[in-house]
């Protein structure tokens, strides 16, 4: 009965008749009940064939390129789970049928051993439904305007806060819940959320922890002292040529194969000494007259 009455509601979502059902084997389609439904509705009832799973290619495709990439992987359970997942889908269907274009396969032709695609120009799946001659023009007004009424970056923010609530829920973490944030304050951290990696809530990588141990015994930690002085006298010089300098100086205890380690060192040195110079300078007291 649960199949049935969420079939139901995509046909009261769907601004076209439903035709036809196909469905895999699974038992929660193949059953007497979806079956007397669809007799009732005239609706035709098709399955994939058994063992075959390319049947629901394109049904697959979407829930990886979709659903996969907006939920995760993750195992949810329960009510409140159930409930938020609802919700999320709702506002997730708005917004990538109506404001994510894609691309459609127009022809593929072999040439030369070669397969050769050609592609319709990107659109989104309202604008196609929109240009198909068949639809009627009294659904496809009533389309444009709920298209019209809808608010992209609204329907962001709220994708947004059903996959902080799912990452939470997922967690285990119930006090602090999703992000109540409001509309304005989301869209004043938009411009930085790439900084935080990821932006998708349940695929957010976690930062690397800082590295302050070593493996190795350092290898320039006696000579440290000569390479400053010769960066001092020389800052445009190459961690090469130290390189090569150290091989003169100390025999048999330096190799090529320690440039990398070098570059490396000698690169951290003059960030630092970048940082020092530019916070030094915005530090110093600036005295009106003393520039000639």
């Amino acid at each position: 009965m649960l199949v049935v009455e969420g079939l139901k509601r995509i046909q009261r979502q769907m601004p076209v008749p439903v035709l036809g059902i196909d469905s895999d084997n699974d038992g929660a389609f193949i059953n007497d009940t979806l079956a007397s439904y669809c007799q009732q509705e005239k609706i035709t009832f098709t399955r994939s064939r058994a063992y075959h799973k390319n049947d629901q290619a394109w049904i697959e495709q979407k829930n990886g390129a979709v659903i996969r990439r907006t939920i995760g992987y993750g195992r949810l359970s329960g009510i409140v789970a159930g409930q938020t997942l609802a919700q999320l889908l709702q506002f997730l269907r708005l917004y990538v049928n109506c404001f994510q274009p894609s691309f459609k396969l127009r022809e593929r032709i072999r040439q030369a051993g070669r397969m050769k695609k050609t592609y319709h120009p990107p659109a989104t799946p309202c604008e196609r439904l929109l240009g198909h001659p068949l639809m009627e023009k009294s659904a496809k007004e009533a389309l444009r305007k709920q298209v019209i009424e809808l608010d992209p970056v609204a329907l962001l923010h709220r994708i947004r806060q059903g996959q902080s609530a799912l990452a939470a829920l997922g967690q285990g973490d119930l006090g602090n819940g999703p992000e109540r944030q409001s509309l304005n304050e989301f869209l004043a951290k938009m411009p930085e959320m790439w900084r935080s990696g990821e932006v998708r809530a349940t695929h957010r990588t976690e930062p690397g922890k800082e590295r302050h141990w070593r493996t190795h015994e350092d290898a320039f930690a006696g000579v440290w002292a000569d390479l400053l002085l010769w960066l001092q006298h020389n800052p445009d010089c190459t961690a090469k040529s130290l390189l090569h300098r150290l091989e003169e100086n100390y025999p048999g205890r330096f190799h090529t194969g320690q440039l990398r380690t070098l570059q490396r060192r000698i690169g951290e040195w003059r960030q630092s000494m970048a940082r020092t110079l530019i916070l030094e300078g915005v530090s110093a007291p600036i005295v009106i007259g003393s520039v000639l």
